[in-house]
């Protein structure tokens, strides 16, 4: 509704110094136009808003003015009632800071509001762990989280993909986490901002120095943005495969949250095997998963790979042939010794 859009428009403005159109229409997820209407709209309503322009463009309060429109809607006090405290507060440590905000932002809540708030958290859990958590280690998370709370800059040592250490000094400017992953955000001050995955970071040390965050750096678009441009680009290897039911259930667990409809889409043969094609991105996280499901597939193509599994499997069996000639050797060693022992009495 119009009148809930004023009120989100108003305590935007409130919490951040000057914004323009544009992010104002992102945020709100409505056209500039929208945005221009609902202003004209605040001002003939008497809230102090202006508009500048030039280099420093942007839509400002008046300074020092403050609604007093802080109440909550329904929906707001069951999304409230919701908040979960999910591992990336425990990373941070700030499980118990979350607790203890939003006792305080519920004994803020006035009277008649406050039986709304139990209501709905009596009746909506959520719980952000897995049944089988393999969150990735960050050593260096806590380093990253001070210098990026405090605008520092980090002497910041990264291995890529292929394992190749580089070390570099960035202005390291916020901590995503998507799923269960941290990044970390950073320029070098030369260039646009990079995503550096929190994992591979082998080394941070915190400088003397801070540094200043561009003025224009908004984070939530950055990232969206830049997810966008990653999904773009993002390296293909796929594999063809023909596939055990046994086979594709050991793949659907090692990749829960790709290729999922693509599995099922595929025929079953008269054989009872699957031919699927999947996409593994890198030829290195192919081999990997592919060694992980052990059995019941064969790689059809590329032949780079199908090449190198052959070559582990063969490996593999000959490391392994003494040890089971010299196992069979006993076995009959020991059935032998048995036909001629005498019976006990």
């Amino acid at each position: 509704m119009r009148a809930d859009r004023l009120v989100s428009l108003t305590l935007l403005l409130q919490t951040r110094p000057k914004m323009t159109a544009g992010e104002l229409a992102r945020e709100l997820e409505v056209s500039e136009r929208t945005i221009h209407r609902d202003l004209d709209a605040l001002s003939g309503a008497g809230v102090p808003v202006y508009a500048t322009r030039g280099a420093a463009s942007g839509v400002a309060l008046m300074e020092g003015w403050r609604t007093q429109l802080t109440g909550f809607t329904r929906a707001e006090l069951h999304a409230l009632a919701a908040v979960a405290a999910p591992g990336a507060l425990d990373d941070l440590g700030l499980t118990s800071a979350l607790r203890s905000g939003l006792v305080k932002m519920a004994a803020s809540l006035p009277a008649l509001q406050q039986p709304a708030l139990e209501y709905a958290r009596q009746r909506l859990h959520v719980d952000a762990s897995s049944w089988f958590p393999e969150r990735e280690a960050v050593p260096h998370l806590a380093t990253l989280r001070d210098a990026v709370w405090q605008d520092r800059r980090v002497s910041l040592t990264y291995r890529d993909f292929e394992g190749k250490p580089s070390r570099k000094v960035v202005d390291p400017y916020a901590l995503v986490i998507k799923a269960d992953r941290w990044y970390l955000v950073a320029s070098t001050g030369e260039d646009e901002p990079r995503v550096y995955r929190g994992s591979r970071v082998d080394g941070a040390r915190i400088r003397p120095e801070t540094f200043i965050r561009p003025a224009r750096f908004d984070l939530p678009a950055f990232w969206k943005a830049w997810c966008s441009r990653f999904a773009e680009k993002r390296a293909q290897y796929e594999v063809t495969l023909r596939l055990t039911p046994a086979a594709l259930e050991a793949l659907r667990k090692i990749r829960p949250r790709a290729e999922g409809s693509r599995l099922d889409a595929a025929p079953l043969a008269a054989d009872g095997l699957k031919t699927v094609v999947v996409d593994f991105e890198r030829e290195a996280i192919a081999f990997s998963q592919l060694c992980d499901v052990g059995s019941g597939f064969e790689v059809l193509a590329p032949e780079g790979l199908r090449t190198k599994l052959l070559k582990l499997a063969t490996g593999i069996l000959d490391s392994h042939e003494g040890t089971a000639s010299q196992s069979e050797s006993a076995r009959h060693t020991n059935a032998r010794s048995r036909e001629h022992r005498p019976l006990e009495s």
